[in-house]
């Protein structure tokens, strides 16, 4: 039963890097909209994929949430919050 709720759980996909301070600090400020909404974040290092890193490069983080990206180099936490709240309504 767990696996079916993480399943149907919101999921906000951020675009990363290892070294990257401002990801390091989207993903702190994503935690309580995370627990508020139940949702997950999915972090995928744009530097594992040679397609990824042509797409985002120096734009990261970027945050999208079901193909809409929402946030890039800083959390609109705003937006965020209305597009997970669109998704619980």
């Amino acid at each position: 039963m767990k696996n079916a709720a993480a399943a149907a759980a919101p999921l906000l996909t951020l675009y990363s890097r290892a070294w990257c301070h401002l990801c390091e600090e989207m993903l702190t400020e994503l935690e309580p909209l995370v627990r508020a909404f139940g949702a997950r974040v999915e972090v995928v290092d744009v530097d594992a994929d040679p397609a990824l890193v042509e797409c985002y490069d120096e734009l990261v983080p970027v945050l999208v949430y079901e193909g809409v990206e929402l946030s890039r180099y800083r959390l609109d936490a705003e937006r965020v919050r209305a597009a997970l709240a669109t998704r619980a309504a």
